[in-house]
């Protein structure tokens, strides 16, 4: 198990793909810190699981990422718990879906603090330790939208092309300190959060459900097929080997093809 030893705190990993990261890290032996909403008795059940995968121990946190002394408080339970945080993954994340007219303004602050702000706050608290151990990995779930732009996304667009921003200029600061900090930018997984823009894209653009899912969600993928959670966490992990002590700064698309047109 390569990352026995290590401890990983992985943002909005309650479901999807947070909690496909949870699942690969674990099973490679890792501790690993929860963190989103969701029923409580589902996320014991994972909870559990993941301790059975890794035999090590699993944390959860429900913390809200929107408020910068919550996320101060996750942080510090998590240094409580395992001495500091190895592996960061930030993957919280929301979406809404309006004209840039008619977007909501607590629409945007909200995504902005979740999507961008969380990242720079978990970033910050995790580095000093990751430096004294000369040894660290941070990974930010992007998205194609990190590299291009869709209609009606303003938010999340504008925060995703920070994400990568960030991410090169903690790598670039970080670099002589055996750390990494990495994007990864997957195209339209199959998760909730997917599948929840669907209603809100219908209304925008008057399309039929099916139209949304053929002519917007997998237009830009050549491919036609969803990215699985499987395959984000799949290369997760490996950014976490030691075969990928030399990929920093990186911006990694797992889109199907979509930001190659």
């Amino acid at each position: 198990m390569i990352l026995s030893g290590k401890t990983a705190l992985i943002t909005g990993s309650t479901s999807g793909i947070g909690l496909a990261y949870a699942k690969a890290l674990a099973g490679e032996g890792a501790n690993v810190v929860i963190n989103g909403f969701g029923d409580p008795d589902a996320i014991e059940k994972e909870r559990l699981a993941l301790e059975a995968a890794s035999g090590a121990k699993a944390l959860y946190s429900g913390h809200d990422l929107t408020k910068t002394d919550e996320i101060e408080a996750m942080m510090a339970e998590a240094a409580a718990a395992f001495g500091g945080v190895d592996i960061l993954i930030n993957n919280a994340g929301m979406q809404h879906v309006a004209p840039i007219e008619e977007f909501p303004l607590d629409k945007w602050n909200l995504i902005i603090a979740l999507n961008l702000n969380s990242a720079f706050h978990t970033s910050r608290l995790v580095i000093p330790y990751m430096k004294q151990r000369k040894w660290g990995r941070i990974i930010q779930t992007a998205s194609a939208h990190s590299l291009t732009a869709s209609p009606f996304k303003s938010a999340y667009v504008t925060a995703k092309h920070g994400l990568a921003g960030l991410t090169k200029t903690i790598a670039l600061e970080t670099a002589t300190f055996g750390i990494t900090a990495n994007c990864i930018s997957p195209g339209y997984v199959w998760t909730p959060l997917v599948e929840n823009q669907i209603p809100d894209t219908m209304k925008a653009r008057n399309m039929t459900r099916e139209q949304v899912m053929n002519d917007v969600l997998l237009a830009g993928q050549p491919t036609k097929q969803f990215v699985t959670v499987e395959q984000v966490a799949a290369t997760a992990l490996f950014l976490c080997s030691d075969a990928a002590a030399n990929i920093t700064g990186a911006n990694i698309s797992v889109d199907g093809g979509w930001t190659a047109q």
